[in-house]
């Protein structure tokens, strides 16, 4: 089987390293140099005091034609309007997997025809250390569920790959990512802007009861059953994390454009659409718009 992996940043660099291990791996990078590098060295995946090296082959995302088995989706949700205009100008792509933060992304999946759609949560930690080096830092599962067609493929993948990579198929795609979203929607703002890592929020009692006042918020939203217990989630997570820096936080520190759009941005699209007010929500949404804009000043 082949599988195509378009971006190389953490996420896609980690996939490709695993997954390559059984099957026969493509990765798409954004520039041609990054994928020269790629080819010369292989993948470099750092692992507690392992190092493992995966030779895979690399190409720019200009060359991407469609034609792998599978292809993985593994960019930020803001970079995906161009490939799904380029894969729905393409004439026929077996199956394809999505794996972004948030669920602002599910309405652009909609415009995707002809093939079959899943999409993926993510429970893993990694950190890109350069172009062809990643660190695998907190080992987890990928849920994976169908957004549209069929799941047999989905599941086949899934069954081969799980005794290196372990990929565990979901019935609901929805309340799969509303699991991860309510995490993310407070985590990663909340240590964007007070810039600590994840066990911060929970260790300091003042930054731990805006978590729990953002949570209560999430879950009026999200329209959660038992919110005291999917608090103690966020916690955990929060603990088993504690020396993490989040994604968003990282990309603040490097004047990137960050995943609010799809994580908050979705929350707040949800309450116009129930008729609800979500004040504290929309506050940190500007502050992190905020911090994007105060880093585009210095680049």
């Amino acid at each position: 089987m082949k599988v195509g992996i378009i971006g190389a940043g953490s996420i896609g660099l980690l996939y490709a390293a695993y997954i390559s291990k059984i099957y026969d791996v493509i990765i798409y990078t954004k520039t041609s140099k990054q994928a020269a590098e790629i080819n010369e060295t292989g993948i470099l995946l750092l692992k507690g005091t392992e190092k493992r090296t995966s030779f895979v082959k690399a190409l720019p995302i200009t060359e991407w034609k469609g034609v792998e088995d599978l292809t993985i989706v593994a960019v930020k949700q803001y970079q995906l309007p161009l490939i799904i205009e380029k894969i729905n100008r393409l004439s026929a792509i077996p199956n394809l997997l999505f794996l972004q933060n948030g669920m602002g992304h599910l309405k652009l999946l909609k415009e995707i025809k002809r093939t079959n759609v899943y999409v993926g949560s993510i429970e893993h930690g990694a950190l890109k250390e350069n172009s062809f080096t990643v660190s695998h830092n907190g080992e987890g599962v990928t849920n994976v569920a169908v957004f549209s067609g069929d799941e047999l493929f989905l599941r086949q993948f899934a069954t081969k790959i799980s005794n290196e990579f372990p990929i565990v198929v979901q019935r609901d795609y929805y309340g799969m990512l509303v699991n991860k979203l309510m995490v993310n929607a407070v985590i990663n703002p909340l240590t964007a802007i007070l810039q600590v890592k994840n066990g911060d929020l929970i260790e300091n009692t003042s930054y731990f009861h805006v978590v729990k006042q953002i949570f209560t918020e999430i879950s009026y939203i999200l329209n959660l059953d038992q919110p005291e217990e999917k608090i103690q989630v966020v916690v955990d997570i929060c603990k088993k994390t504690a020396n993490n820096r989040s994604s968003m936080l990282k990309d603040i520190e490097a004047n990137r454009k960050t995943e609010v759009d799809a994580i908050l941005g979705f929350l707040l699209d949800e309450a116009i659409l129930q008729g609800k007010k979500a004040p504290q929500i929309e506050n940190l949404y500007y502050m992190v718009k905020g911090k994007e804009i105060a880093g585009e000043e210095f680049q």
